[in-house]
């Protein structure tokens, strides 16, 4: 757990602040403390036999989403003002690296699940929006007017030509990428360290998205699952990450806790999440950068025909 000496204004949050992804705060992960709340504000409490007992203050308006791990009890007011001031709760495995359930404030926007949700609706856009998305695993886009199934056969070439580089490097022969659960001890080392890289990404994924507020069900590529949109975004990462990663355990003992703790320490190093919650933005609205300060929103009234108008008023004919 870190904490930082800077101290700056913190402006009163808004119905309509979003995750400030340039903040080094915005996504905090905690584990094996306590969190409660006194009069000074939210604590992080803990305790160890060399230091003893240390508290660290959680600067909770400059967070968007507090990530709590194994070993870590929170108290009704601390949650609560969390709640208060816009900040989402995942509890995760340790490392943040798997996503069990998740606490979402009342004010939290509904600005990019709007996105979501109107994109995925229509096929034309949700064709765009998976069109998007091979694109940004390429790098460049691989060829005009290509149709989704060509996109799949272009990613799936570049996958297969990723894996047959990699083993090369490390000279363990052929490679075949193979998931099964039943004979999970069965498999190669690359394979169970693979698996087990994903699985974490997954986690990080998944509290990203929660933490926007848009759903997971919700895919572009994948469907069917409360976890199609999870794995969509985590797609966009794995042949930088996860895959590189798991062909460097190929010789591991231990190849699958090898791979959540390497995935884990390495998170210091990817600055993950912030990248996340940008990359699904400028998917739903490419070009866009969150604005320094947006004024305070309204919930507003949904009509056919005006689109959204007020709320918080009296509509009564006069």
């Amino acid at each position: 757990m870190k904490a930082t000496n800077a101290r700056r204004h913190l402006a009163k949050p808004t119905l309509a602040m979003l995750p400030r992804i340039g903040d080094s705060l915005s996504f905090l992960y905690l584990d094996l403390v306590r969190i409660s709340q006194d009069d000074t504000g939210v604590r992080a409490e803990i305790t160890t036999e060399e230091r003893g007992t240390e508290t660290v203050y959680l600067p909770t308006a400059a967070l968007s989403c507090v990530l709590l791990g194994p070993g870590t009890s929170i108290t009704a007011p601390a949650q609560t003002t969390l709640a208060r001031h816009g900040t989402t709760t995942v509890y995760t495995g340790m490392g943040g690296v798997r996503t069990y359930a998740s606490t979402l404030p009342a004010n939290l926007t509904t600005t990019w699940l709007e996105h979501q949700v109107r994109a995925w609706s229509d096929d034309t856009r949700r064709l765009a929006v998976a069109t998007a998305m091979y694109e940004h695993r390429f790098g460049t886009p691989p060829t005009t007017n290509a149709n989704l199934s060509q996109l799949r056969g272009l990613e799936g070439q570049r996958v297969k030509a990723l894996y047959q580089l990699l083993a090369r490097q490390h000279r363990i022969g052929r490679f075949r990428r193979s998931y099964d659960p039943d004979a999970w001890d069965q498999q190669d080392p690359v394979n169970l360290a693979l698996s087990a890289a994903n699985t974490c990404l997954y986690g990080i994924v998944h509290a990203a998205i929660t933490a926007l507020g848009c759903s997971p069900a919700l895919g572009f590529i994948h469907s069917g699952t409360q976890q199609a949109f999870v794995y969509d975004i985590a797609d966009l990462y794995k042949a930088e990450l996860t895959i590189p990663l798991a062909f460097s355990l190929h010789a591991s003992a231990n190849p699958e806790s090898e791979a959540r703790r390497s995935f884990r320490e390495g998170l210091r190093l990817f600055r993950l999440l912030p990248r996340i919650v940008g990359d699904i933005q400028s998917l739903f609205q490419p070009g866009f950068t969150a604005p320094d300060d947006l004024e305070e929103q309204v919930v507003d009234l949904w009509d056919p025909e005006t689109g959204n108008i007020p709320g918080s008023r009296n509509h009564a004919p006069t």
